[in-house]
């Protein structure tokens, strides 16, 4: 078993080009590994994480430059600069650069070095992850799913509707209080990160579901008894059959059931997508991204701009369909 797994290492070596390892570069790099474990316990992926990285640097090196422990901070450069020419992924070089630096930390404190080459490395920028949101079309099924005969899925209705239509977190949805529904002005009150309150409007739909649960499921759901506070004092607005309010757990659950119903694969459905999908969809329609900033509850708009890469490829999609020269 080991000798495959050395065969199938010197074989990826020798397709890059690299030479063996040279001793002294392999007795340094044992040395960190034994400390790093010592120090800090770390799992055994890790350690042959670390060890891969340093490994590589070394054998690109081949002693040139001061070799692995001589390295400065010029030659760590043109080292990233060679790996991304052969194709490295930005996480894997994030990875590197915290290898190099545990590693050259670890010389300095041991006196090996007066420096450390790694410190001022700037980090690779990992590419942002784009929102993963659904169609209107599927969103609709969606809606549509829970089956509003019942208690729960009148409940599961009227929550569905109203994270759309409010773009809430999931832990906002839960943990809304009764109070915070104002369905005389339309507007819901949204305890967000940071402890931030922010007012957001609920649509005609949303308060249309939210007045069909309050009347009749909610009732029935408390078992026509009052419903007793939670540890914050807080009545919850939506309830289970034990009158508490649900866990995000549990509707990350129903939610993969109605998602099953839709004929949607549940796999590509969670609560925050939901979230992704009001902002989304509210971009394509020409909202605006400030206005988009404050329904979300985003402290920085920045965090907000990452829609705007959503709908740039949804335009994209749609000229490549229309335009006679897309």
């Amino acid at each position: 078993m080991h000798d495959t797994a050395r065969s199938t290492a010197d074989r990826r070596r020798l397709a890059r080009g690299l030479p063996a390892l040279r001793d002294a570069d392999e007795r340094a790099i044992a040395r960190f590994i034994d400390a790093v474990w010592a120090e800090h316990g770390l799992a055994r992926q890790s350690l042959e994480a670390y060890r891969r990285d340093l490994e590589q640097l070394a054998r690109w090196l081949d002693g040139a430059r001061g070799g692995l422990e001589g390295a400065d901070r010029q030659t760590l450069h043109d080292y990233l600069a060679w790996r991304f020419g052969q194709g490295y992924k930005p996480r894997s070089n994030a990875r590197l650069r915290a290898s190099l630096r545990g590693f050259y930390a670890h010389l300095v404190r041991l006196g090996v070095r007066a420096d450390d080459p790694a410190a001022l490395l700037e980090p690779p920028r990992l590419p942002r992850p784009l929102p993963k949101a659904l169609t209107e079309s599927q969103v609709e099924a969606l809606l549509a799913a829970p089956a509003v005969d019942t208690p729960e899925g009148l409940r599961d209705r009227a929550m569905l509707e109203l994270m759309y239509a409010a773009g809430l977190r999931v832990s906002e949805l839960v943990n809304l209080p009764a109070n915070a529904v104002n369905l005389r002005q339309g507007v819901v009150r949204v305890l967000g990160k940071g402890g931030k309150e922010r007012l957001v409007p609920l649509g005609e739909e949303s308060q249309d579901w939210l007045e069909r649960y309050l009347a009749k499921a909610r009732p029935q759901l408390a078992g026509g008894r009052p419903v007793p506070a939670d540890a914050h004092g807080q009545v919850p607005l939506f309830l289970t059959p034990a009158r508490q309010a649900p866990t995000r757990q549990a509707y990350w659950q129903a939610l993969k059931r109605h998602a099953a119903v839709a004929g949607i694969d549940p796999r590509t459905v969670t609560p925050h997508g939901l979230r992704h999908s009001f902002a989304t969809h509210l971009l394509n329609r020409g909202a605006d991204l400030r206005a988009l900033q404050l329904l979300l509850g985003h402290a920085s708009l920045s965090t907000t701009q990452i829609y705007t890469l959503v709908a740039r490829e949804h335009l994209q999609r749609l000229h490549a369909r229309h335009h006679p020269r897309g």
